[in-house]
């Protein structure tokens, strides 16, 4: 076969992934191709059991057309999520399942020469240790913070890697295809393909983490910039408060919003003698902080519930600038954060009523997406797939294929 003809199938196949079962004639539309040459690749992947028929659509009248979805044991994806101070790694099937036990690897990138090395041997331990053979590896995703320049795959702010690529440097060792990517990013891609912002065309997709990122989704598309920067939302200026941020500036959204900070003033707090369930929490290890903070708010703890309605407050100043200036449809709360769930709600909608004139923000809804902390996850899955048909990504499998056979030759 062609590799045009094989780029063909694995747009199908990519098409399927992402909306679980589609028609013949759905796939015809979105590939842009007639229905007979449609059917027969489609029948052609049916035959090679890499499609399943699962049934027909709901009636709308008329014959009910047959449904179709990728088997899910198809391929893999190793995704991989890194934030500053804790790297997940997981299998996923075509239907998103996540298969075996998540790893969860201490990987702080701050001033670390070595994270690079880091990754890319947990990376290799985790493929070895694998239950499933290599060559069913789509690929490796990886959603990780900082300046991600995604064409030279290199990241300005962390995983130094010299003159060489981050993703030539993995890939090299492990001879599976790697792509990487800002992890805002992947979010908004995650929530666009698959979640909250699904059918919608101007969103934008806020990653509450340790910062506060941003997916912008303008016209139906992830909205990168010019340079693929775009969404750098933690370091817009807001406040006056001598406070340095992460960039070395000062005064910067994150300062006031991101769950470090949550955890910080959860811990001076408790210094002061608020009372709180959380009084006898250790606080050693910040994850396990911020989940417990998080888990005494949604109980009503009132300290608990205080800390999320100032860093909710805040975020809604920042959230009011970008409705002034987008004017979106729909702001999708996600990230780590998104767990707090209505907690954000009620003081970010009293900072766009105080700050957004009425007729802009009045059809702008807010929702919490519903995939919590795998949304990461998800995201990296969502690259692998988003760029399963291009030309690049094929040719990186065909050649590492090629380099198997001569090792093992």
């Amino acid at each position: 076969m062609s590799e045009k003809l094989n780029i063909y199938k694995r747009e199908l196949k990519k098409h399927l992934y992402f909306s679980k079962m589609l028609s013949c004639a759905d796939l015809s539309v979105l590939t842009n191709k007639s229905v007979p040459f449609t059917t027969k690749f489609l029948n052609e992947l049916i035959a090679d059991g890499s499609v399943v028929e699962t049934g027909y659509a709901l009636s709308t009248g008329g014959r009910r057309p047959q449904m179709y979805s990728l088997k899910p044991d198809l391929h893999y994806i190793v995704s991989v999520a890194v934030d500053q101070l804790i790297t997940t790694i997981c299998l996923m099937d075509m239907q998103n399942n996540i298969i075996g036990e998540l790893v969860k690897v201490d990987l702080p990138l701050q001033n670390n020469a070595n994270a690079l090395e880091q990754l890319r041997n947990a990376l290799v331990e985790f493929v070895e240790n694998a239950t499933i053979p290599k060559e069913k590896i789509a690929g490796i995703g990886i959603s990780m913070p900082g300046f991600v320049d995604v064409k030279k795959g290199i990241n300005h702010s962390f995983f130094p890697s010299g003159d060489e690529s981050i993703v030539s440097f993995i890939r090299k060792e492990i001879e599976i295809p790697v792509l990487i990517d800002n992890d805002s990013s992947l979010i908004g891609l995650a929530e666009l393909r698959l979640g909250t912002a699904r059918n919608h065309k101007n969103v934008m997709v806020i990653n509450i983490g340790w910062g506060v990122g941003l997916g912008m989704i303008l016209n139906g598309e992830l909205f990168r910039g010019h340079n693929g920067f775009a969404g750098e939302f933690s370091h817009i200026p807001v406040f006056k408060n001598n406070k340095i941020c992460s960039c070395g500036k000062t005064g910067c959204l994150e300062t006031e919003t991101s769950l470090l900070v949550i955890v910080q003033k959860a811990i001076e707090g408790l210094k002061k003698g608020r009372m709180s369930v959380l009084n006898n929490f250790s606080f050693e290890n910040v994850e396990e902080s911020c989940n417990a903070i998080i888990d005494a708010a949604s109980k009503g703890d009132t300290f608990a519930v205080e800390l999320f309605s100032e860093a909710g407050y805040n975020l809604g100043l920042g959230i009011s600038i970008l409705i002034t200036l987008m004017n979106p449809e729909l702001i999708v709360l996600s990230g780590r954060g998104a767990a707090a769930g209505k907690l954000w709600l009620a003081p970010i909608q009293q900072a766009i009523n105080e700050h957004c004139i009425p007729k802009i923000a009045e059809d702008t809804e807010i929702k919490i997406s519903n995939f919590g902390q795998k949304v990461n996850l998800l995201g990296a899955a969502a690259l692998v797939m988003e760029n399963f048909d291009a030309p690049s990504v094929t040719e990186s499998g065909l050649k590492i294929q090629e380099l198997k056979k001569i090792k093992t030759a």
